[in-house]
């Protein structure tokens, strides 16, 4: 009975929105009123303990704490997760949203709905989350509250007063916050007598103390020192320090169903723990595991790869660290003639991409090379044999293959009317096609467009918001795979391909391309002692050359007048020695070049 009596009192809860419409800001001002935090420790974005986080003023990874809070003089434990708002960290909110009950919705008074609120919102609704709508950033000058209550009632079909207006800047608002989440979340039901089912829902390496697992315990109790198994590896554990997520670790001698906390087991190896595993008793263990959460999938693959090659099982390392950290990061090791051995990595998006690539070197202090991003497609060969293909470098000979097929997303654009038309312009521009238009409100509108995801992945965010002036919002979902017609285009340095420069585009797009990409490497790559010929060709056919022209030392300097052929003479001799320099000087390719076809247009 005590313990139905507690499980009552927990509540479990995460904060989901579009980026920048508050969120962080919002979890600070409740761990503030909940007394959670001192005020000598308060500093903004305070779960956001990266320094890339705060440098940004993005959430990367979903951060959990708990909060105590007396209501009606009874205490209530409240676990909040703050979640990321940008579409490539869609995966961090799925996870923390199958640890919760409930959500608060925060919805910027000034923006609005944009398209990864709809899209979080979703992925709530699916796990039958309850949905508190939160109206924020009351106090600006251009909110337009009235008008936004009534597009988060269409949304959700709710009531008007169902939505709290606050303000997480100053303050107002939060104690109605507090109230609704104890009111309207329910508590979470699970069985204290069960075997002990606990999802692990996040993960982090401590250097001293090995991985830190986060879990929720849907059925079962834990207890400090029980020996656990995990059930997708079968590798069992002692449980050396279980606890709750405060601002600091809280070791706790046992926890139960319905409690969010951490396990430290002294596991060193990152291959061991799998975020979405079950952990249950040796002693009493559970006959299944927990539904875990679907798997990632990879949108875009890049090769990351050692600027120097002995520090390839550095990087390697390094990688296993850092995907327990980020469960959406997949790799596998590949190599490169011009760059070594390295790792091909799967990503949610470019920004993932870039987060990634900084971490790297800000965390593990790993200097890499970034390859050409690309995306994943499907050849049918003439034999009926199916490939996957991610790296340009497999694809086959065309003589062999039937078709190809490249993956194709649904893209939701929001927003003003003022854009519609640069807005159609880039996306037509980019092969996508109108599948439906909507008046969110009179100069509010939401396309939405059918465009292979090949296209999307360099700069169209980046142009979107151009285009835009930055009012425009953006956020995707993959559908199908669909036939095309694929040029694999590669790039030739001295007459030497550089695999790491090549790349799949549609043969539309091939010479455009290939001309720019030439004449981009022309400005990268320094000037050598002899000259260094760029092409760019769709199989033996040259489509573009550029030539850097050679460092020249005046020869002929010292030839004071005489006879034409002492210059000539001297001239031949240099032509020589630069035509053999030729043949055994190495080109080398700056970091700047692997990375030049996305600033094509600058």
């Amino acid at each position: 009975m005590y313990f139905r009596t507690c499980m009552k009192k927990i509540r479990n809860f995460c904060i989901i929105a579009h980026i920048d419409h508050g969120k962080s800001t919002l979890a600070d001002r409740l761990l503030e009123f909940t007394g959670a935090v001192d005020e000598r420790n308060t500093e903004a974005q305070l779960l956001d303990n990266m320094d890339l986080e705060k440098e940004r003023g993005i959430t990367i990874k979903s951060h959990a704490i708990q909060m105590e809070y007396t209501y009606k003089g009874e205490e209530y434990i409240l676990n909040l997760i703050d979640t990321p708002g940008h579409v490539d960290f869609s995966y961090e909110v799925s996870r923390s949203i199958a640890a919760c009950e409930g959500a608060l919705l925060i919805v910027d008074a000034a923006q609005g709905i944009q398209a990864q609120t709809i899209s979080n919102l979703y992925l709530a609704l699916e796990h039958d989350l309850k949905i508190i709508p939160v109206l924020n950033k009351i106090d600006l000058p251009s909110a337009e509250p009235e008008v936004v209550k009534d597009q988060i009632i269409d949304l959700i079909d709710c009531k008007h007063e169902d939505i709290i207006s606050a303000s997480a800047k100053t303050g107002v608002g939060i104690e109605e916050i507090l109230t609704a989440v104890i009111e309207k979340i329910p508590h979470p039901e699970g069985d204290v007598d069960a075997p002990l089912q606990a999802m692990i829902f996040d993960s982090v390496y401590n250097t001293f103390r090995g991985i830190e697992a986060y879990f929720k315990i849907i059925n079962g109790e834990i207890k400090k020192g029980q020996k656990v198994k995990f059930m997708a590896t079968n590798m069992e554990y002692h449980a050396d320090e279980i606890g709750a997520l405060r601002l600091e670790q809280f070791p706790k001698k046992s926890l139960k169903a319905g409690e969010v906390g951490y396990i430290i087991s002294g596991i060193k190896n990152a291959t061991e723990v799998k975020v979405g595993d079950t952990i249950t008793t040796v002693e009493n263990p559970a006959t299944e595991a927990v539904k875990g959460f679907e798997e990632v999938k990879p949108m875009v693959f890049a090769g990351i790869y050692p600027v120097d090659t002995e520090d390839f099982e550095e990087l390697r390392s390094s990688m296993e660290k850092l995907q327990l950290n980020d469960a959406s990061l997949t790799y596998a090791p590949e190599s490169s003639v011009a760059l070594g051995f390295g790792f091909r990595c799967g990503f949610l998006g470019m920004l993932h991409m870039e987060i990634i690539q900084e971490r790297l070197e800000r965390e593990f202090n790993m200097t890499v090379i970034t390859t050409v991003p690309n995306v994943s497609y499907y050849a049918y060969t003439r034999a009926g044999k199916k490939l996957e293909i991610h790296n340009p470098s497999d694809y086959p000979d065309p003589s062999i293959l039937e078709s190809v097929e490249e993956p194709f997303i649904r893209a939701q654009i929001i927003t003003k009317t003022d854009f519609i038309g640069p807005v159609m312009t880039l996306c037509i521009a980019k092969r996508g096609e109108i599948t439906n238009q909507v008046y969110l409100t009179t100069d509010r509108i939401e396309l939405t467009f059918e465009m292979p995801l090949g296209e999307i992945v360099f700069d169209f965010y980046d142009k979107l918001k151009s285009v835009s002036k930055g009012y425009a919002s953006f956020d995707y979902s993959p559908i199908e795979y669909r036939p095309s017609v694929l040029s694999k285009l590669d790039i030739l340095l001295n007459g030497d391909p550089v695999d790491a420069l090549s790349a799949l585009v549609h043969k539309t797009n091939s010479y455009t391309l290939g001309k720019k990409l030439c004449a981009k490497l022309k400005e990268l790559i320094p000037r050598q002692q002899f000259d260094i010929a760029i092409q760019s060709a769709i199989g033996s056919k040259i489509i573009s050359r550029e030539t850097v022209k050679a460092l020249r030392k005046d020869v002929t300097a010292k030839c004071y007048g005489g006879d034409i052929s002492r210059k000539r003479k001297l001239l031949e001799k240099q032509k020589k020695g630069k035509k053999r320099m030729r043949q055994v000087g190495n080109v080398e390719i700056p970091q700047e070049a692997f990375l030049s076809v996305l600033k094509l247009d600058d």
